[in-house]
């Protein structure tokens, strides 16, 4: 780390070169290869110039060298489904902390969402970069007073034209939508060739994949796409969002594995992206553990949101006793399953939080979202996938996620090697944003 400091603070000299060579890593590039020893990787003007090996390396003019033998790199990581507008004022440096420079916004309030996501892009350090939803589209009464009502076709074309003049990346709908709605949705929305994801409720992942949605959150729609239960589960998601939640939970543990390998086949032959936020289940899951109340990583979290968490009072709006957490527990093997299923199907996961919802922390949430992947089934490397180049791939960015020549210079320096254990991704000892490479320690300094 002295070294390292050290080197940081003489590139930030006034005449100091306007490129670095990082010499010596294990480079792990985001495509899926082996990894590549002794790797140096040429950073100038924000974006990569070159990747090699050391032998026979010269290093090119008005270039330092910054020796990172040792140590290991990897593309930076991108939350795929974040609501970070929500704590603009201190969620940013959290992220980059836990090496996460881009998140996928997928709801807020329309304006700040907006604002946010364009501080975001433009701050050459401080901020992670922002691609955003704006505000969903719900159907009436919406989930949420900050979401998009519509009531009909007719409305749901008009919201997508608001949202597209807004700016939005993407477009997500929720839980109240029905079919004829999402298709007229998803058909204005072609029109602007803007992707659509879905947070299901009274539609099934299979209509849902059908009809043209590029990505589904949270696996919502699996249970409602083979249940036998199926009629009561759209029932509960109609009667309103905590009511229909409990049911999509709760209706895991009773599914036939056939059939949710099935599935599973089925969505990915769709080739649909699947964001399914293992951390918030598993999180949700155990809201009745004392212990989960006392992760060392939440003190990340400063002391009024961790209050306005509340998460007592969200348990019982939800109604939730120890019969449904015990019922959410039964449900997470056959969750893990499902994914298990779906990647090797071919499916592509895309690893995202949730965050900064109850319990989940910005940036650390991320590295716990890889290691449930890996628990789930994926390999290591699937799982770095997952956080890296498929969220790229999800956003339609292909200067994200890989570390090649021409793309963005956004990645993360390691001390200890992931591949071996997922885990190890939290071993962070710098992050490189837009070509800025921030100590984590100078990072932390600024909370």
């Amino acid at each position: 780390m002295l070294a390292l400091t050290a080197s940081l603070i003489l590139a930030c000299k006034v005449g100091a070169p306007d490129g670095m060579a990082l010499a010596g890593a294990t480079l792990i590039d985001g495509t899926g290869g082996p990894p590549l020893k002794d790797a140096v990787v040429v950073v100038r003007r924000g974006k990569i110039e070159s990747v090699g090996i050391r032998d026979g390396f010269q290093l090119p003019r008005r270039t330092r060298e910054i020796d990172l033998r040792g140590r290991w790199i990897i593309p930076g990581l991108i939350d795929a489904h974040a609501h970070a507008a929500q704590a603009a004022t201190w969620a940013p440096a959290r992220y980059l902390a836990w090496g996460v420079t881009t998140v996928r916004d997928v709801h807020g309030s329309l304006n700040t969402v907006i604002a946010f996501r364009r501080r975001g892009g433009n701050e050459m350090g401080g901020s992670p970069r922002v691609y955003a939803a704006g505000a969903m589209i719900d159907g009436l009464p919406t989930t949420y007073p900050d979401a998009i009502g519509v009531n009909g076709e007719a409305d749901a074309r008009k919201a997508v034209d608001r949202l597209v003049s807004s700016g939005v990346d993407f477009i997500k709908v929720y839980s109240h939508i029905d079919l004829p709605v999402l298709r007229a949705i998803l058909d204005e929305a072609r029109t602007f060739n803007v992707p659509v994801t879905a947070h299901l409720g009274m539609i099934d992942a299979m209509n849902a994949a059908r009809s043209g949605v590029a990505s589904i959150e949270h696996l919502t729609g699996v249970p409602e796409a083979i249940s036998s239960q199926r009629s009561s589960l759209l029932s509960a998601h109609y009667r309103g969002f905590f009511a229909g939640w409990t049911a999509f939970e709760r209706s895991w543990a009773d599914l036939d594995s056939a059939a949710l390998t099935g599935a599973a086949a089925r969505l990915a032959g769709e080739k649909i992206t699947l964001v399914p936020t293992l951390i918030l289940h598993e999180t949700l899951s155990r809201l009745n553990d004392p212990e989960v109340r006392r992760d060392s990583a939440l003190a990340d979290v400063p002391a009024e949101p961790r209050q306005e968490w509340d998460v007592t009072g969200m348990i019982n709006r939800a109604g939730w006793t120890d019969s449904e957490f015990d019922a959410f527990r039964r449900s997470r093997p056959k969750q893990d399953m499902f994914v298990r299923a779906f990647t090797r199907a071919g499916g592509r996961i895309a690893a995202g939080t949730d965050a900064p919802n109850q319990l989940l922390v910005p940036g650390y949430s991320e590295h716990r979202e890889m290691e449930l992947l890996v628990r789930a089934g994926l390999s290591p490397r699937e799982a770095l996938r997952a956080a890296t180049r498929n969220g790229a791939v999800l956003l339609g960015v292909d200067s994200l996620g890989l570390l090649a020549p021409g793309k963005v210079a956004d990645l993360v320096v390691l001390t200890r090697d992931p591949l071996k254990d997922i885990r190890n991704t939290r071993a962070i000892e710098a992050v490189m944003i837009r070509g800025q490479l921030l100590d984590t320690d100078s990072i932390r300094a600024t909370w």
